[in-house]
């Protein structure tokens, strides 16, 4: 039901329902705005009688979009990197952005990345959705360790350090054996590298995830010649 510009929505036996007082579609989104991505259950902490039925009424007005089941985000959502990289940490937790993703975001590799890649105590799994692809890999609860929390316009995602963030592509790539390998980005990994004080930590995680020593003895030769220098 309509009236002049508001969409009005009613709720189905719901005398003492919360989102009577929510009844337009800007109202509904201002008691939701702290959730960049939310679910049925961030819907009903605002009213626990609300029906799954209006979802499927919101898509089908363009209200809302499906990311995945049980996952919805506003149609007018602006997308950017940070709002998708909260979201990936959102559909799959506990999750945090890594490998070439998070190579990308501190600039260390030159080419682009089209699906957010990230980590997770949960089983490997690959979502393709309406705002992108979003790819998991498992890893052991003992690793998941060695993310940023960084915050954005009073929100936030994980996403894995520098160092890590090489550490984990290592890890899930044991048949690289040559650090140039990675295609790394030589000025903004040296640049980093020395300006964050990374020597010590890099080297030192090495040594507790490698599962190759060989994989060890290259940081290790790197970490040396980055001393030296």
């Amino acid at each position: 039901m309509t009236f002049g510009d508001n969409i009005i929505i009613f709720h189905e036996s719901s005398k003492n329902s919360i989102l009577e007082k929510y009844y337009e579609v800007s109202e509904f989104k201002e008691a939701l705005k702290a959730f960049t991505v939310f679910s049925i259950n961030e819907i009903r902490k605002i009213d626990n009688n609300f029906h799954r039925r209006r979802l499927n009424d919101w898509q089908e007005k363009s209200y809302i979009k499906k990311i995945i089941r049980g996952y919805y985000i506003f149609s007018d959502l602006e997308l950017s990197e940070n709002v998708l990289f909260e979201i990936a940490n959102k559909i799959h937790s506990p999750s945090y952005v890594s490998l070439q993703m998070a190579l990308l975001y501190y600039h260390l590799i030159p080419e682009s990345v089209y699906r957010i890649t990230s980590l997770s105590t949960r089983k490997t799994y690959k979502y393709t959705t309406p705002i992108g692809e979003f790819s998991y890999r498992k890893i052991k609860p003992e690793l998941f360790f060695g993310y940023d929390i960084v915050g954005y316009n009073g929100k936030s995602f994980k996403i894995a350090s520098i160092e890590k963030a090489i550490l984990d592509y290592f890890y899930f790539n044991p048949h690289i054996s040559e650090f140039e390998s990675l295609r790394i980005n030589a000025e903004s990994f040296w640049k980093l590298f020395m300006t964050q004080n990374l020597q010590s930590t890099l080297f030192l995680w090495v040594v507790l995830l490698s599962e190759s020593s060989m994989v060890a003895v290259v940081f290790q030769k790197t970490w040396i010649l980055t001393i030296s220098i």
